[in-house]
């Protein structure tokens, strides 16, 4: 599951978008010309990654669908694909649902 927003760019490449105040009173302190995210953009092969999240795919079947689409461009896929997934739940851009089951 994605836990933040982000925007696709026209070329593809995907942009995390982080606030840089949790708390409204410090937002609205943000002058209005500048941005009140962070933005996080990623590299062709994490944009190719991050599109492929969604709420019902497990790892393995991101794994293989992007090591057919992509090729050598992601060798070896596995362990890339696993070690992106887990930066990005360490930092709490995604959670895992079979994490989540197991804490509960």
């Amino acid at each position: 599951m994605r836990e933040r927003n982000f925007i696709v760019q026209e070329n593809g490449i995907v942009t995390i978008l982080i606030p840089k105040f949790k708390k409204t009173f410090f937002q609205s302190l943000i002058p209005k010309n500048k941005s009140k995210d962070i933005k996080i953009s990623f590299d062709e092969l994490g944009s190719a990654v991050w599109n492929e999240i969604d709420s019902n795919k497990k790892v393995e079947e991101i794994v293989i669908q992007l090591g057919e689409k992509l090729g050598e461009k992601i060798h070896p896929a596995e362990e890339r694909i696993t070690k992106f997934l887990t930066q990005l739940n360490s930092h709490k851009f995604i959670s895992f649902k079979e994490l989540q089951k197991r804490k509960n």
